[in-house]
């Protein structure tokens, strides 16, 4: 975490705590990998979402409640880079590693280096004293056409965040 960083203040909305995860440069992306969030541009100052590794992070069940409830928000921009196929590309938010399906968000470019923006999110629900990883991944974009091959790697834009924020 930069030094610069620790000094931003949790954001609270209607008095819930939110952390924000960011890219600071174009990443390339290869096919069912993670997108390396770099930055924590919001940190989460109540210990409930934790880096574990560059993109993954730990929301944790910290409450006296059954359950904590937690809004995921994914976006970006992403396009194919330069010698790359130009087919359907997307973007989707993992539980565990298990990719949620009803999170894929799909850009459909016209070129290489067309950047599309996309703009996701699920509402998870974390068990008391439990814990859940959470990434943002490049997925096929393209497995609704089985005779289409997803392009290999995927370019995302700087500035693409990965949004928790404690909604329960």
């Amino acid at each position: 975490m930069d030094a610069d960083v620790a000094e931003t203040s949790t954001i609270k909305q209607g008095g819930i705590a939110m952390a924000q995860y960011v890219t600071t440069s174009d990443n390339l992306v290869a096919l069912n990998n993670t997108i390396p969030f770099d930055r924590v541009s919001i940190p989460c100052n109540t210990g409930s979402v934790i880096p574990i590794a560059s993109g993954v992070l730990t929301i944790k069940g910290n409450t006296r409640n059954r359950f904590a409830r937690y809004r995921v928000t994914l976006q970006g921009n992403i396009a194919v880079p330069e010698g790359g196929d130009v087919t359907a590309i997307a973007l989707g938010i993992t539980i565990n590693g298990a990719v949620i399906p009803e999170s894929v968000a799909i850009f459909t470019p016209q070129a290489v280096s067309e950047y599309g923006h996309i703009n996701t999110e699920v509402v998870l629900t974390v068990p008391a004293g439990c814990c859940v990883s959470v990434s943002a991944v490049y997925v096929d974009g393209t497995e609704d056409d089985a005779a289409v091959t997803p392009t290999p790697s995927i370019t995302v834009r700087r500035e693409a965040s990965l949004t928790v924020e404690r909604i329960a």
